[in-house]
């Protein structure tokens, strides 16, 4: 499935681009629902390129389809990406440590800063696909809409973030 997921940014887009890949911002998003916290596994910068490695975990509630195909302890999976810092465009890739014959998903954030230089967009678009006979689809429109939520809160940690640390 087809995926695009606005946020609105807080911040100016050098700054915003600068805290999307502190390892002190990232420790931050652990306060989020649904998602524990990060573990950023690797970081790596090569002149204009971040190469990162990040681990999730998934600690909402699943509905009792869903369980049957899968151990909810064992939705962890690591977004393997590559930040360039002359473009904007991180190219991501998200790499299940169990289930891996049961989800892919690759894509790319865009940031661009809006006029007035006072708050940065960031634009997600990728391919999700879930393969599991019958629930698939649903899984699929199921964690996209819950990527978009994360995406709402950490729009707004963001904002909290960059208030204290700008």
């Amino acid at each position: 499935m087809r995926f695009r997921i606005e946020q609105f940014l807080a911040g100016p887009l050098a700054q915003v681009e600068s805290a999307l890949v502190d390892p002190a911002f990232l420790a931050s998003l652990a306060d989020l629902p649904k998602l524990g916290g990060p573990e950023l596994l690797d970081q790596r910068v090569d002149g204009d390129l971040v190469h990162q490695r990040v681990r999730y975990s998934f600690v909402g509630e699943l509905s009792s389809a869903v369980t049957r195909f899968v151990d909810p302890a064992k939705l962890t999976w690591i977004e393997t990406s590559v930040l360039d810092r002359r473009t904007h465009v991180t190219d991501f890739h998200i790499l299940p440590d169990h289930y891996a014959n049961r989800l892919t998903c690759k894509g790319r954030f865009v940031l661009a800063e809006e006029p007035g230089g006072r708050s940065t967009k960031r634009t997600a678009e990728g391919d999700l696909s879930v393969h599991i006979p019958f629930v698939g689809r649903k899984a699929e429109q199921a964690i996209i809409s819950g990527l978009a939520d994360h995406a709402r809160m950490e729009a707004e940690s963001m904002g909290r973030w960059l208030a204290q640390h700008a």
